[in-house]
Parts: structure tokens; sequence; C-alpha cells
């Protein structure tokens, strides 16, 4: 049973209201979730300006972008602005693993957070079922070799989970003779780095989502050539199971104001970015929307910026940066277990590392706000030293304290980020894209690694060379590129913070999401199925008598 909804929430009804969504458009999910009616999309006067909130190269413990993004909603609200947050679904693979919920922190949340950061309205699970799906078709299509021939040691089509579990990156099925299939290796991997979910957020109806969905590349057929998930019919099937998560979900702040949360691909892996379809639902009913991105800026944002923003046609009015003292002292050299006490040393040279990512976004013609958000252990003398430092570079610094005081503690950061979006008006931000779709992909990859990263030049490995050969064969030359990178650097090695200088970039692996309409490049170790740490969250997790859940939430 879900844990009781405490009383100080609102209607979902009322929330929408608010919003000034329909009421025939809510449909309800219980009294405090809803899904809103694609045809509402339409119905709102779409004067929503787009403000992205991403973050510098976070500690592992994450420096609170969703706790920022929720906070600053809260605090443009208390100021009178029709502010909605639209935002990413927490998966469950982080729930239970490192990070805990991902609904924000302290009073800066979304409600009800238990049931977000655990099967919320079952969109993740329909993903899931959509991608198990195709998966059983074509693995359906090698038992019988019809509807199409399919080489069975060239099935490329992995099955997808909501869980970090390692003992699942690679298995063999078919086993236990004929009847039970043709026996192969495969691998796991988990449902926020399916092609799935890729396709569900960037998709703009459901006759794009069945396009989308037929054009994944499953497999190849004996002679080499590829075989695509229309060809198992799969796509109407898979579109049946996503008819209802289509449909974006209504929430609400702590505080009682619209939140839209729906899809969530990880950014290290994927695209990192909330649902198309959310986004224009939270434009087209607020002047002010706060969307959030996966991780660092050099990660997230660049996705967002160049493949759905492109995909959407929409630019964002100007960004929020989030930083952490203790991020940065790390990024100047203290380690991260000593980087929440004070070393004003190690702080300024992190500084190095921010002015990277304020040097990225000037690139991409974005205004910039750096919000602090403010531990307990900052002191006011350290705050003052960035302040400083943002005074030098010409750009707003604000400190939130959105975690402990909510609305009222993101005012300073409600007023700059209001300020920056005013003055856009009259002028607002271009298009800019770090490379055009006709480039080579190599060339392509080559200005994400030097604009974004700072690397000098990006390495491809033998077998790289060799996908690249294959991607180009399956036509995928003008698809930008998603890029699979730690997010702990910017560059492809997690040891290395603060700003690296003189390092190259290794792609190790290319792979085609024709549906999704992406290239992604693999660097490092990065792994499409996580593990669980050796303590993971599941532990603290405790369902109380009368049915509360608590321990989602790190420090809770």
């Amino acid at each position: 049973m879900n844990a009781p909804i405490a009383p100080s929430l609102r209607s979902i009804y009322d929330v929408a209201d608010e919003a000034g969504i329909a009421r025939e458009d809510v449909l309800p999910w219980g009294r405090h979730r809803a899904k809103i009616d694609l045809g509402a999309l339409s119905k709102g006067p779409n004067k929503g300006r787009l403000v992205l909130v991403s973050a510098i190269n976070p500690t592992p413990a994450g420096e609170g972008k969703t706790t920022t993004s929720v906070a600053l909603a809260m605090g443009l609200r208390k100021r009178g602005v029709r502010a909605i947050a639209a935002l990413r679904e927490p998966s469950l693979g982080p729930v239970f693993g490192v990070k805990g919920g991902g609904t924000g922190g302290g009073v800066a949340s979304l409600e009800p957070a238990a049931d977000i950061n655990l099967h919320f309205t079952g969109d993740i699970h329909a993903i899931s079922s959509a991608h198990n799906l195709l998966s059983a078709l074509v693995d359906n299509a090698v038992y019988f070799q019809d509807p199409v021939a399919i080489d069975g040691r060239a099935v490329r089509w992995r099955r997808t989970l909501d869980m970090n579990d390692r003992f699942l990156r690679n298995v063999m099925v078919g086993l236990g003779g004929k009847a039970n299939g043709v026996p192969r290796e495969t691998s796991f991997d988990i449902t926020a780095a399916s092609e799935v979910m890729a396709i569900f957020c960037l998709a703009e109806s459901l006759e794009d989502l069945e396009r989308r969905l037929a054009r994944i590349i499953v497999a190849t057929r004996p002679d080499g050539t590829a075989v695509r998930a229309s060809e198992v019919f799969a796509a109407p099937s898979m579109v049946a199971l996503l008819r209802d998560a289509l449909m974006p979900n209504l929430v609400q702040t702590r505080e009682g104001g619209p939140a839209i949360v729906h899809g969530g691909p990880f950014a290290n892996i994927a695209h990192g970015c909330n649902s198309v379809l959310a986004t224009r639902a939270a434009l087209s009913y607020g002047d002010v929307v706060i969307t959030e991105v996966g991780f660092g800026f050099d990660l997230g944002a660049e996705k967002f910026l160049d493949i759905k923003m492109r995909s959407s046609g929409l630019w964002p009015r100007g960004l929020v940066l989030v930083a952490t003292l203790r991020a940065l002292k790390m990024h100047g050299g203290a380690k991260v277990a000593d980087a929440p006490n004070p070393n004003m040393d190690a702080l300024t040279k992190g500084f190095d590392h921010l002015d990277k990512h304020l040097e990225t976004a000037r690139f991409y013609g974005l205004p910039v706000v750096v919000s602090v958000n403010r531990f307990p252990q900052d002191t006011d003398e350290e705050l003052e030293a960035l302040r400083a430092f943002g005074r030098a570079r010409g750009v707003e610094v604000a400190v939130c304290e959105g975690f402990a005081r909510g609305g009222e503690g993101s005012l300073e950061l409600a007023d700059k980020v209001r300020a920056m979006v005013d003055a856009t008006d009259a002028d607002p931000p271009k298009p800019k894209f770090t490379y055009a779709l006709e480039d080579k992909p190599e060339d392509k990859i080559r200005s994400i690694a030097r604009i974004v990263y700072g690397a000098n030049d990006v390495v491809f490995t033998a077998q790289a060379k060799k996908d690249l050969d294959a991607a180009l064969k399956l036509g995928a030359a003008e698809l930008p590129v998603c890029m699979a990178k730690t997010h702990l650097s910017l560059s492809d090695d997690p040891t290395r913070p603060g700003r690296p200088r003189g390092f190259d970039i290794t792609v190790r692996e290319l792979r085609v999401s024709a549906g999704a309409g992406y290239l992604v490049a693999l660097t490092g170790d990065i792994l499409t199925m996580p593990g669980l740490p050796k303590e993971p969250a599941a532990r603290r997790v405790v369902v109380h008598p009368d049915g509360r859940i608590t321990g989602l939430m790190q420090g809770e």
C-alpha cells in the first residue's frame, strides 16, 4: 500500500486549476497524481519561457539540481510568477542504488514523493514492457525464421529492467534444448538506457512514437542487412503498451505549485531530458518553465541543446548552473570526504572548473545565473569568494537555501532568474549547436570533445572505426551524436576532476539508435546496466505500520 498523503497537499484538480489546465483534460491517478490529456497541449496560451537547470560536474552524491529546480519554481511562485517545473521521472535503479530518491530534497521536493519515486503512474514499467515485448518478438523470429530471417548470432536488441543489477550485464538465453530457443549470449540494460525510453522522450505524438519505434534496428539478416522493429510487426503493439504512458504526469511541489514529471533517460548513457511532450505542456500553461537535465553541463545540457532542442525546435532563454562549495573544492584538489570542510585554497582552484562550464554556456549564447546549493557547513567567507568570482566574470551568483526553507529560501535565485528571462524578451537567444548535422560523425564527436570538454582530440579504437563504417551503411551520417561518458569529469577518466587539459577522448564503441534518431558514442567504462554499491540505498528504506515510507531520500 502507498504511504498516506500529507493532509497539506492540494487536490490534483486544484493544482490543474492554478496551471490553467481544464478539468476535462486531467485524468486523475488517485487524489494527488494525474495524467494530462495530449489534446490539452494545444489549448494553453503558449507563452512560456524556458529556463534550463544544469550543473558543474558533480560529486558522486550529486549537487542538488532537482532540489534547486523545485526550489526555483517555488520561489518564482512566491513572487507571483506562473512557474511550472518540467522534470524527469526517477528510476528505481538510482532510488535503491547510490543516490536515493529523485524528487528533490528537504522541503524543496515534489509530492507525493514516495509514489513518484516508486511506481508513480507506471510509465517506466510500460517502457520496460514495450522494450521486452520487442525482445520476445525478435527472438521468436529467430526461432521460427518468420516473419523475417534473422541471424541468431547478430541480434543486437537487449532486454531491459528498471533496476541496477550487475549480474545481468552478460547472460545466456535459449538454453535447455531446441524447444526453448536458440542459445546465445545477450545482456540487460537499465530501462533509463533503453532506446524505447529515448524514443518515448523525443516523440511528439502517438503517430510519431509508432514511426520511431518501427525504425529501431534489432538485428541483421544472414546477408548482413539490417532488420528493423517494423519487420517483426512490433511497433503497433508497443504503442498499445505506451499509449497511456505518453500522456505527461501532473504533480505538485511541497508548496502546492504545479509540476510536470515525465520520462527519464540517463544523461551519461542516454540524452538525459524529460519528454518533449512534458516540456511543451509546461510551456503551454506556464509563464516560466524550469526544466532540468542530468549530471553536469558537459553531459546533460549539451545533449539537451544538440538533441532535444534541435529535434523540438525549442530553445531556452537562459541557464541556471548549479554549483556547491563541496564540488568546487573537489575539483580544486580536495578529497571528496574532505570537501565539506573549509578549504579556501581548494575552493579557488575549483573555480577553474566552473569557468569552463561558463565558457561553454557563452558558446551557446545563453545568459547564466550560478546557483549555489547551500549546505549548513558552507561559510560566508567561502560564499563571498564565489560571488567575487562571479562578479569578475560578469555572472550573477545566487545562494539558494531551498532545501531548508523552500520557496522563501530561493527568492534571491528567483529574482535573478526572473531578471535574466525578462531581459531576453526583446531579443531571445538564438539556437546555436555544437555541430551541423551534415558534418561527418567523427567531426561531430570532435566538436563536442573540443568545445564542451576542452579535449585536444578524439581517438577512435579499431572497434569504433568498424562500428562507424557499419553506422554509415545504416544511414547514420546525418544523425546527431549522443555521447556516453563519465559524469565525474570533463574528460573520459572519472579520476580527473577540475579542468583537465591536454587530454584526448577515446571512443571505444558506436551504436545506432535509429528510432531515437541519434548515434551513441561510448567512451571510457560507461555501462548501460549499473550495479548496486556495497551499501545500497535500499537498505535504509522502512515501511511503517501506518504505511508511511521513509528512507527513500538521502539523509531521511
